[in-house]
């Protein structure tokens, strides 16, 4: 795994704004085809988990590279329709991803 996504990761963790969600959801990150890579991330109403692999039935799957993902995360990066329609993000839930950048701020 790359530094910057290990930090990018890592970053989330102190990011994360509890209460912005109001049930349990998870989300299945698909960051490339490397090692360290895969990433499945638990959010609750106070709480936070990331944990390294793949989450079965995730609520949400969010597949792009590891740096579009960091520069996101980072703020660096706002994705428009034409990511989606292109490929670049792919997701099986554009709600909950809104409900994901709300909860880090981003």
């Amino acid at each position: 795994m790359t530094q910057t996504l290990h930090d990018t990761l890592e970053s989330m963790r102190a990011r994360f704004k509890p209460g912005t969600v109001d049930r349990t959801t998870t989300y299945y990150l698909s960051l490339g085809e490397g090692e360290g890579q895969k990433w499945s991330l638990t959010l609750g109403p106070a709480s936070c988990d990331l944990a390294a692999g793949k989450i079965e039935n995730a609520d949400c799957v969010l597949k792009t590279s590891a740096d579009l993902f960091s520069k996101m995360i980072a703020g660096q990066y706002k994705p428009g329709p034409t990511d989606f329609f292109s490929g670049k993000i792919k997701t099986s839930d554009v709600n909950l991803l809104m409900t994901l950048r709300r909860a880090f701020g981003f």
